[in-house]
């Protein structure tokens, strides 16, 4: 009697059958949650880099605040010597070339006054104050304050031509606006085309 077992043929077994409907179904809900973790995975990488970049765009601006707040915090006491400056100026142009090569000690004085005023100078623009020249430039309202015109034909109308006190500026900022001249145009001139008007009025 033999111990033959061998499978009739035409049949198969269970593994060969291939898949089963709830292999299927457990395939399909692994599909389904790799790809919902991938779009969390996205979603997340998107926040992060959004944050960052948020992040970096607070420490630049933080960054230029501190550096605005140490520039601009030193305003009020440059405005306080920019006085000490014009009086140091006057004192300087109040003494004549010929008294100071007359008296000799006068000369002293006034070279030490010299001195002081370049050194405020110098400190003040360590500290980010500048003066303003604005001889031979175009009148800007932000920067000087017109005080008189003055009838010229050397200079185009709207030149600054004269500087009664100097304008400062810290950083960006107009700290002070010069007084300034402006140059009016020649007066001459704004004559000569008025009578101009007139005979041709007079001759139509």
């Amino acid at each position: 009697m033999s111990n033959d077992t061998r499978t009739p043929s035409g049949s198969e077994t269970p593994a060969a059958a291939g898949s089963t409907p709830v292999e299927g179904e457990v395939a399909g809900e692994a599909n389904a949650r790799i790809a919902a973790l991938e779009a969390e995975a996205t979603e997340l990488k998107d926040r992060v880099l959004r944050t960052m970049a948020e992040m970096e765009n607070l420490r630049r601006r933080t960054e230029r605040q501190v550096a605005e707040t140490r520039q601009y915090a030193i305003a009020a006491f440059a405005r306080e010597m920019l006085t000490a400056a014009d009086n140091l100026e006057r004192a300087i142009q109040a003494v004549p070339d010929d008294a100071r090569k007359t008296s000799e000690a006068l000369g002293t004085l006034i070279e030490g006054v010299e001195m002081t005023e370049r050194e405020l100078h110098n400190s003040l623009e360590k500290h980010g104050v500048k003066k303003i020249e604005p001889v031979g430039q175009k009148f800007d309202p932000n920067l000087h304050q017109a005080i008189f015109e003055v009838p010229t034909a050397d200079h185009a109308a709207g030149i600054v031509v004269q500087v009664m006190q100097p304008g400062y500026v810290i950083g960006e900022r107009v700290l002070r606006p010069a007084m300034v001249g402006v140059a009016k145009g020649p007066a001459k001139a704004a004559k000569a085309d008025k009578s101009a008007d007139s005979d041709a009025e007079q001759s139509a």
